[in-house]
C-alpha cells in the first residue's frame, strides 16, 4: 500500500501480430508489470488467453507477469499456470468456495510455486472477504469493471473499496499491494484509486491505443503520484 505507482498494461489490448514488439516497447517505457487477462467463456463472457502464450512470454520479457485468472476452476488450473513461473497471481474469491478452505488452498498452491499471491474482487464482492487472508496475500486485486471486456467505464465509487482494503490491511498491521483494473488511464479514475492507496494500475486501452505508449505510462504515473502525495500531504 502506497508504494511507488506501477502501471501494468493489459496486452489484450495489444497488437498480437506484433507482440514482442509491444511488449518491448512498454519495457523501455517503465512498466511495472505485464498484466496478463486468462478469462474462459465461463467465469465471464469472453475467451481469451491461456497457458501456452504465459509460456511463450515468459520468453521474450523480463518483465514480472502479471496473471489474472478469470476462470471458474482455478485449484484445477493453477499448477498449469504457475508451472510457467508468472511473478504473481490472481484468483477471483467469487470461483473459490470458502467454507471449504478454497481461499487457503489457492493461496498456497501459489506460495509453494514461489510466486505471489493475490485475491481478485469483482465490483460487486464486498471488501471484508479478504480479511482473514490478509497476512497472506501478496496484493489484493479491486476490479473498477465488471471483468469480461476492455474499454469499458471506471466504476464510480471504486475508491471507496480500495480505501476499505488499506483499512482491513492496517488493522492487520498487513501491507499487501493494492492493485486497480479496469477504466483507468492519466484521469480522474485514477487519481482516485491511488488517492484511497492502490499502487499497481492496470491500463489497457490507455496504454496500447496511445500514440507514445512510454509517454502514457509517465502520464499514469504521474497522475498517481500527485494524487497520493495530496492524499497523504
Amino acid at each position: 500500500m502506497f508504494t511507488q505507482p506501477r502501471i501494468a498494461p493489459s496486452i489484450l489490448s495489444a497488437d498480437f501480430m506484433n507482440m514482442e514488439r509491444d511488449i518491448r516497447v512498454i519495457e523501455e517505457g517503465g512498466a511495472g508489470f505485464v498484466h496478463v487477462d486468462v478469462m474462459d467463456g465461463h467465469f465471464v463472457p469472453n475467451l481469451t488467453l491461456g497457458v501456452p502464450f504465459v509460456k511463450q512470454l515468459k520468453r521474450i520479457t523480463d518483465l514480472p507477469l502479471d496473471v489474472h485468472l478469470m476462470i471458474s476452476n482455478p485449484l484445477n488450473q493453477l499448477p498449469w499456470f504457475l508451472e510457467h513461473e508468472p511473478a504473481i497471481v490472481s484468483v477471483h474469491a467469487e470461483a473459490l468456495d470458502e467454507p471449504t478452505g478454497e481461499f487457503d488452498r489457492a493461496i498456497d498452491m501459489i506460495h509453494e510455486a514461489g510466486a505471489k499471491a493475490c485475491l481478485a474482487l469483482k465490483p460487486d464482492m464486498r471488501a471484508s472477504v479478504v480479511e482473514p487472508y490478509i497476512n497472506k496475500l501478496d496484493m489484493v486485486l479491486v476490479m473498477s469493471v465488471y471483468p469480461g471486456f476492455s474499454g469499458q467505464k471506471y466504476i464510480e465509487g471504486t475508491e471507496k473499496k480500495v480505501a476499505r482494503v488499506v483499512e482491513i490491511a492496517r488493522a492487520a498491521q498487513a501491507s499487501p499491494l493494492i492493485e486497480v483494473d479496469g477504466g483507468l488511464g492519466a484521469n480522474d479514475a485514477t487519481r482516485a484509486v491511488a488517492a484511497a492507496g492502490a499502487d499497481v494500475f492496470v491500463a489497457g486501452n490507455a496504454v496500447f491505443g496511445a500514440a507514445d505508449r512510454a509517454a502514457a505510462i509517465a502520464a499514469m504515473v504521474q497522475t498517481a503520484d500527485e494524487a497520493r502525495t495530496a492524499a497523504i500531504a
